[in-house]
């Protein structure tokens, strides 16, 4: 009896001082924020993400009370940046603007300076979908053409923003799914492959919709279709390649945010929900949608449903095409 006695204290001493030592954590967790916050984005000035980014930006501080500052970290496919977050603190105050990299890094790269669970989703903030790019003049209308059009000699030069990138995606799918022929060419940029498009150096491409209306606005270049599940809100005439009969082409240029592993979950759930807010504010998701960005926001839990989709999606694409970079 004394020996059972004894465990039982044994394990309530455990329980209390488990307890004790949760106490500091759930402070800070309760308090946080108490100074500003760092958004890492792993991507030059000025594109589809770093517009996204700060346009959460703005919309959390505004509801958290500090401001969020954005760190542009661009390079090795995004896994630079990944990698500051991915050994930062857990303690709230730096996170990852992530997309696709986040997950196919690991996929198709030979070494990352971290793990695939070092990172964990956060919140989801938007996405620009991609949109398949032909010059202005291409004798092709559709999707459909433009593949049996491929199909035809040694097919169409395709440009890409570099391996993995989402329009290297977008043509794996288009070759292992849908018989499209294609050959790569990889640029560094995707407005590197814009203009490989326009000068005729190259058949094809896709870019973010925020980089690609303005050339099909324009005249300029000739949209085949949107990538994504749903038309585009800046431009509803461009039908989606699921609607064009093509239900495999489901991607787009996406924008999260992710976290060191570690982070308390409490702070975790206050940011989504400073995200998911400020996505939803009238005014915010109204200036997204204009300059071609589907504002998303949502719960923690939607969003990691969302990266888990989107790594059996990119996973079955890198396998089909052997993706590798080398």
């Amino acid at each position: 009896m004394k020996l059972l006695r004894s465990r039982r204290t044994a394990l309530a001493c455990a329980a209390a001082a488990a307890a004790i030592a949760a106490l500091p954590a759930l402070a800070q967790a309760d308090a946080w924020p108490t100074r500003p916050i760092r958004f890492v984005v792993p991507f030059s000035a000025g594109g589809a993400n770093d517009l996204m980014a700060r346009a959460a930006a703005e919309g959390a501080s505004k509801r958290l009370g500090q401001p969020i500052v954005i760190e542009n970290k661009p390079g090795g496919s995004t896994s630079l940046g990944s990698a500051v977050v991915a050994q930062s603190k857990p303690d709230g105050y730096t996170f990852l603007i992530s997309a696709a990299g986040v997950i196919s890094n690991s996929m198709i790269k030979k070494s990352l300076p971290y793990k695939d669970a070092d990172l964990v989703p956060v919140a989801m903030v938007g996405l620009a979908p991609s949109v398949i790019l032909v010059p202005a003049d291409a004798p092709y209308n559709n999707l459909k053409e433009f593949i049996a059009a491929s199909q035809k000699g040694v097919g169409f030069h395709w440009a890409t923003a570099g391996t993995g990138s989402t329009p290297h995606f977008v043509s794996g799918i288009l070759e292992t799914k849908y018989g499209a022929k294609l050959d790569i060419v990889p640029y560094k940029s995707g407005s590197e492959s814009i203009t490989a498009v326009l000068g005729k150096q190259v058949e094809a491409t896709s870019e973010a919709s925020i980089v690609a209306l303005p050339y099909v606005k324009s005249g300029k270049l000739k949209a085949l279709a949107d990538t994504w599940t749903a038309r585009i809100s800046a431009y509803p005439q461009l039908s989606t390649a699921v609607e064009q009969g093509f239900p495999d082409m489901q991607i787009a240029h996406w924008c999260g945010v992710h976290a060191p592993a570690g982070t308390p979950d409490a702070i975790l759930d206050k940011l989504a929900t400073a995200i998911d807010a400020a996505m939803k504010d009238a005014a915010t998701a109204s200036h997204l949608k204009d300059i071609g960005i589907e504002p998303i926001g949502g719960t923690r839990a939607s969003f990691a449903k969302f990266v888990a989709d989107e790594r059996a999606r990119l996973g079955a694409v890198v396998k089909a095409t052997g993706m590798k970079d080398e």
